[in-house]
Parts: structure tokens; C-alpha cells; sequence
């Protein structure tokens, strides 16, 4: 059974993670958000879920506006051909729906198969902002601390800067 909101919030909590969330409406895309989210400060992320053609998964966070060109990343991070994961491996793995895609689903890759993957420059932002395991609503929390939780779910997460 995956994690619930307030079960992510409980385990920031244990790990001494201070965030904040805001409540909206659903969105699904990057220009939703941008309309919605107002002067909520902080880097605004998008997370790319893939499976390579080998079966690895790679869990992709970036700075919103980043173009991911998939070749040169999947260069870059030793993948096989990469393509976006499907809803049904979103669901099974990280908990989550299709324009949902967070870091914080980490918490339900109980199993540890996702390699995750974090843009250098989204890493020197002073707040992130992320969908809490679903897109009505987003969580801030600061770069160490979103590392710290990656952590504590068992993953280490390879920091490199993307290339566009």
C-alpha cells in the first residue's frame, strides 16, 4: 500500500525536515502551475520518471524550464534508451499519477529500483518545490533537506548538470 500525504509528512517530520505546503488546485502541466502557484517562492522542479530499455528506472529532478534532451542524458547517466515510464510503473513504484511524478514518492520505492537523478543547478536554489504525492498542492523544502530525505529512503542520488 502506497504512502498517504499525511504519512510523507509524518516521516519529514521524524527526520527533522521542516516544510511548508500550499494547497491548489490539480495541475498537470508546468504552465498550470506557473498560472496557479502565484509568488510562492523557491525553484519550481519537475520530476521525469523513466525506464530504460535494460528495465532500470531513473527518477529525473530539474528546475521546471530545463529542456531534457533524453539522448545526451541517457549519455550521461549510463542509461540504455530511455522512455517515459508508464502510469501503471508510476503507481506501482513511486505511489503516484501521472502529473504527480515527485521525489517524495521515494518513500514508497520500498525496493530501492529507482535510480534517482538531481540537476546541479536546481540544487542552488534556496527552497524547492515539489507536489506532496499529489499535484493539489506543493511542498517546499530546501535543497540538503530533499537530499536528507532521498537518503533516508534508501537512495543516493547522482547529482550532475543536465544538458539541454
Amino acid at each position: 500500500m502506497a504512502a498517504v500525504r499525511e504519512a510523507l509528512f509524518e516521516r519529514l517530520e521524524a527526520l527533522g525536515i521542516a516544510t511548508e505546503t500550499m494547497a491548489h488546485a490539480p495541475v498537470f502541466t508546468v504552465e498550470e502551475s506557473k498560472e496557479l502557484r502565484g509568488n510562492l517562492p523557491g525553484g519550481h522542479c519537475k520530476s521525469l520518471m523513466f525506464k530504460d530499455k535494460k528495465g532500470a528506472l531513473w527518477l529525473v529532478v530539474c528546475l521546471e524550464d530545463t529542456a531534457v534532451d533524453i539522448k545526451a542524458l541517457q549519455k550521461l547517466i549510463g542509461a540504455a534508451r530511455l522512455s517515459f515510464a508508464k502510469p501503471d510503473l508510476l503507481q506501482a513504484v513511486l505511489g503516484v499519477d501521472p502529473g504527480s511524478v515527485t521525489p517524495f514518492g521515494l518513500i514508497n520505492d520500498t525496493e530501492n529500483q529507482i535510480n534517482v537523478v538531481l540537476d546541479k543547478t536546481m540544487l542552488q536554489s534556496t527552497v524547492l518545490n515539489y507536489h506532496p504525492l499529489k499535484n493539489d498542492a506543493t511542498t517546499q523544502i530546501t535543497p540538503d533537506d530533499l537530499q536528507k530525505f532521498i537518503a533516508a529512503c534508501g537512495h543516493r542520488a547522482k547529482i550532475v548538470e543536465l544538458p539541454s
